[in-house]
């Protein structure tokens, strides 16, 4: 097909703004789907994007229309809202020439849909700007323009208005992507070049690769070659999206769609790589993505440690549909046997979780979630630490490195107190505040991403009454105050309960934590103590009693050097129990500490 028929583009826009919905009525105006087939969000089809009403992987679909007599092809990138699927956003613009920025007619410009716009302009795509939800009796459209203006530069004469739901509007908004949205610059007779931009892997096909054509042409058939991954494969199949895989005999310069090459895993389609000829001279390789950084980790452990092989093979199967997430296995004297998983963030992690237990049926135990750390030893060393057993000991450590990352907040004016009170509490570092509107505030702070992943969504959505949104992007790694927090039974170190915590808050986390700890573990023979040190230096104690038992009940009377015989006797006993004697911390236990929550005000950490 000729490249100046062909138009590219994503929908881009703040969680629940109708990006899905809007592609539902694109698809039925455009007939790509027929009435019958026709259901809400078409795109999403993992069944947790349905259930959660979120989109989680980015989806490519290709429409026919026509406009002024004459045929063209709309290629429709759908992309995920939320800040811990921006890799996905990123990958999908790279394969577009525009992007449909949707806002909310009532929501207004929010956090996601600012880091979206921006993410598009530096890629210099060229934006259409639509207000969704315009029929709504509470709608207030000119106020949103103004913000849309304020925040983003765009002209308020730009701005389409369209229903998503009802499908007012949306005619247009395709008229709109034809005109303003520049074709595709490829040469169609040049060397084969395309970009490999996602890959799912299917159980009777194997992988299935997703690419966007730059330049030449690629047919069924022929030979070709993945440049980064060095490997070479024929063409089995190739075709669109329509939305279901539909074959085509050849792909040209500007087009999107799939090749099927007989790839048997995963591992071998390396997503950012260059396609080109397997003979002959091959095209320059394109710019690819930066790979995805996991931010967040935390252990998984089977509930029952007979499933250890069970939760390995899928989490295997997994992370073959989801290359973001990685995983190693780990030991824990409380738990067991299980994986330390790194994610993108902590909506990411909720998703593993439940496609785990909702997918492969296994009851899941989640340790508290930390983030990666940098330390510097003493001797020169780098060390990146993602899990807290893994820090050195404090007498070390030159210096501790903690990510900090740029948070915006949007949200209703009234409760910008309440939000730099929450900041300044978590030691933020104040960068702006920018007036959207005469209601609506972005506020902008720099936070360890440690106080953000924890539980700041929470206490946004508590604070601000659900009206405030965030956004946050990391920024780099600073030194911090940072100490690993032990805890300690019987003077044993249990490795699954250390964290790593500001300085500042660790007595008031290590005393949560014991005393929950205090409530959970049944009394032994022998006294028990419970203490949580930095180091060698013990910052909290409680103890737990020795069972008694009345060893002289049975002496009436009589010579109390019997008597004493008995208590000393008892004495050595308890003393040899006390040496060799195991404290044994049921799960249980282990469980309430990690769903302390914000014990005793600030600290604790949070599990589902």
């Amino acid at each position: 097909m000729d490249p100046k028929y062909i138009r590219n583009f994503s929908i881009i826009a703040h969680i629940d703004h109708g990006k899905s919905t809007l592609a539902d009525r694109l698809l039925e105006i455009t007939d790509t789907i027929s009435k019958r087939e026709m259901k809400e969000q078409v795109l999403d089809d993992m069944d947790l994007e349905r259930q959660r009403g979120i989109t989680i992987k980015a989806r490519a679909v290709s429409m026919k229309t026509k406009y002024k007599g004459k045929d063209y092809e709309l290629n429709l990138i759908d992309t995920p809202g939320h800040v811990d699927f921006q890799y996905e956003v990123s990958r999908s613009l790279a394969c577009c020439e525009g992007a449909v920025l949707l806002v909310d007619a009532f929501q207004g410009v929010e956090a996601q849909t600012v880091a979206n716009a921006y993410a598009a302009m530096e890629q210099e795509l060229t934006i259409v700007p639509v207000m969704n939800k315009v029929d709504l009796n509470h709608a207030r459209p000119d106020e949103v323009k103004q913000e849309m203006e304020q925040t983003l530069a765009i002209d308020p004469d730009d701005v389409l208005g369209c229903s998503a739901k009802t499908g007012m509007g949306c005619r247009e908004v395709i008229e709109a992507v034809i005109e303003r949205v520049p074709a595709p610059a490829g040469d169609p007779n040049a060397t084969l070049q395309a970009m490999v931009f996602d890959s799912i892997y299917d159980e009777f096909r194997g992988a299935v690769t997703y690419l966007r054509i730059m330049n030449g042409t690629v047919k069924k058939g022929q030979k070709i070659k993945f440049i980064q991954a060095g490997t070479t494969h024929d063409v089995i199949e190739l075709g669109q999206f329509a939305p279901k895989r539909v074959p085509r005999t050849q792909l040209s310069a500007g087009q999107v769609g799939y090749l099927i090459c007989n790839i048997k895993s995963l591992g071998q389609v390396q997503i950012g790589d260059t396609i080109t000829v397997a003979t002959g001279e091959p095209a320059t390789a394109l710019p690819g993505y930066q790979q995805p950084k996991r931010m967040v980790f935390c252990g998984l452990y089977p509930s029952d440690g007979q499933d250890f092989e069970q939760l390995r093979e899928a989490l295997g199967k997994l992370q073959i549909n989801d290359p973001s997430f990685d995983f190693e296995p780990e030991t824990s004297d409380a738990l067991g046997f299980g994986f330390r998983c790194g994610f993108l963030g902590l909506l990411h992690m909720e998703i593993v979780q439940q496609r785990l237990e909702g997918e492969s049926d296994i009851d899941l135990v989640q340790t508290a979630p930390n983030v990666t750390y940098e330390v510097t030893t003493k001797s020169g060393e780098e060390l990146e630490v993602h899990t807290p057993q893994r820090v050195p000991d404090q007498g070390d450590i030159e210096e501790f490195r903690q990510p900090i990352v740029r948070v915006n907040f949007v949200l209703p004016t009234d409760y910008i107190g309440g939000i730099m009170k929450l900041c300044s509490d978590r030691r933020g570092e104040y960068v702006r505040t920018e007036y959207l509107s005469s209601t609506r505030a972005m506020l902008t702070y720099d936070l360890a991403l440690a106080d953000v992943v924890y539980d700041m969504h929470d206490r946004l959505k508590s604070i601000t009454r659900g009206y405030g949104t965030m956004d946050y992007e990391l920024i780099g790694y600073r030194p911090g105050e940072l100490v690993r927090l032990d805890i300690l039974v019987k003077n044993e170190r249990v490795d699954a309960l250390s964290i790593v915590c500001d300085k500042r808050d660790a007595e008031v986390r290590g005393r949560a934590v014991i005393k929950k700890l205090k409530q959970e573990i049944p009394r032994h023979m022998f006294e028990v103590p419970l203490q949580a040190a930095i180091g060698t230096r013990v910052i909290a104690r409680e103890t737990i009693s020795a069972m008694s038992k009345n060893v002289t009940a049975k002496c009436y009377g009589g010579d109390i050097s019997r008597k004493r015989k008995l208590w000393e006797k008892q004495k050595e006993g308890k003393k040899r129990m006390k040496s060799i004697g195991q404290v044994d911390i049921p799960q249980k236990a282990f469980l309430a500490v990690l769903e302390t929550g914000e014990t005793e005000g600030k600290g604790g950490v949070k599990s589902r």
